[in-house]
């Protein structure tokens, strides 16, 4: 190795003061950089200690458990808290896996007809510029076609098809005992009454029972078992239904899952961006030494790249998510709805989420 020598002393300060110089330099940029961080944890710090100061007094169990009130001292945000698990939870089973496979589609699976390249930059484009608009579009766009299926499929409000949902009308027997009679769907008539039909006593899994109908101008039956499920032929009852977690309805109307999707809308440009940059920081050495091995593209992406990119992709979907946690706008115009006093039970039920709750309060 060669070593530069210089001979002449001037042209040694020079090159000293010049070192000296971007030394000075890096020191001041190092300086600059670790005060300005600094700064921002003060001011990060000071701002959770005053919203701790400030909420400390009024944050007990009850707050956490309580649904909405007018009084602000029995308000909770029991219903807003589980509707935004609900929703949130939706939106990021729905949108890992789309994002991580379309930006392994994107990046690793490099198209080689024209009609491919065409479709791989129209979807790139896409992408990039999805991740600019304003989520009020999408709470638009997920009102449209998640809510109501552009209209196609009649009122919101009454699904067309239905998925775990149960219906019965119910009726009080002589001796006060509670039975259902299960029916085809909400709109079914009251189903005849007629001596030796089958009821069932919970509509969650009740035990069966035969019913026993006196019909006009009889008298109750003297046995008291008998007694106890007889009802008479003129004896009118209310439907009812019973909804496993899982129901679900085309249209979706304003309901956890439409939200859910709507979210998801807002979210993917950004989770994908981010898994392709993740994708994109893999070295080049290790795919080539894979495929050096004699792996295939599939258990080059599964077994190197995917793993290599798994930090960047998991930074991505914190953020994606974090954004889905705090948007407002789509989800009141899904929703409609701030103040509400339950939680929802299943995907069609109606919600409420925390950022609607925040903005209801901050208003009143």
């Amino acid at each position: 190795m060669k070593r530069l020598i210089i001979h002449d002393p001037e042209r040694l300060r020079q090159a000293t003061r010049s070192s000296e110089g971007r030394r000075r330099r890096n020191k001041t940029f190092v300086a600059v950089c670790v005060i300005t961080a600094s700064l921002s944890l003060c001011f990060l710090a000071v701002l959770l200690l005053s919203i701790l100061i400030q909420g400390a007094p009024s944050l007990d169990w009850g707050f956490l458990t309580n649904p909405p009130e007018q009084d602000p001292e029995e308000a909770g945000v029991f219903p807003a808290v589980i509707g935004t698990v609900w929703v949130c939870g939706i939106c990021a089973v729905l949108t890992l896996p789309l994002g991580v496979a379309t930006a392994i589609f994107l990046e690793e699976y490099q198209p080689q007809s024209w009609m491919m390249k065409k479709l791989h930059s129209f979807v790139q484009l896409n992408i990039t510029n999805l991740a600019g608009v304003p989520s009020v579009v999408y709470g638009i766009l997920g009102l449209t076609v998640f809510a109501q299926m552009f209209g196609l499929l009649g009122n919101s409000n009454e699904p067309v098809v239905e998925l775990g949902a149960e219906y019965f009308y119910q009726f009080v027997t002589e001796e006060g005992e509670v039975v259902f009679v299960p029916v085809a769907g909400p709109d079914a008539p009251q189903p005849a009454l007629v001596d030796g039909m089958t009821a069932v006593t919970s509509p969650d899994g009740g035990r069966t029972v035969t019913l026993h109908i006196v019909p006009p101008g009889g008298r109750l039956p003297r046995d008291e078992e008998a007694r106890r499920w007889t009802l008479r032929h003129d004896d009118t009852g209310g439907i009812i239904s019973e909804k496993e977690w899982y129901h679900m309805g085309l249209p979706l109307g304003r309901s956890v899952l439409a939200g859910g999707l709507t979210l998801m809308l807002v979210v993917l440009p950004i989770l994908i961006i981010a898994a392709q940059e993740a994708l994109r920081g893999v070295p080049l050495s290790l795919k080539e030494g894979a495929y050096g091995l004699g792996a295939t593209q599939w258990q080059t992406i599964r077994k190197v790249t995917l793993p290599a990119a798994v930090p960047g992709i998991m930074t991505g979907s914190l953020l994606a998510m974090s954004r889905a946690i705090g948007e407002a706008a789509p989800l009141l115009m899904i929703s409609g709805i701030i103040y509400i006093k339950f939680a929802p039970g299943n995907l069609m039920d109606e919600f409420t989420a925390m950022p609607l709750q925040i903005f209801s309060w901050a208003q009143e």
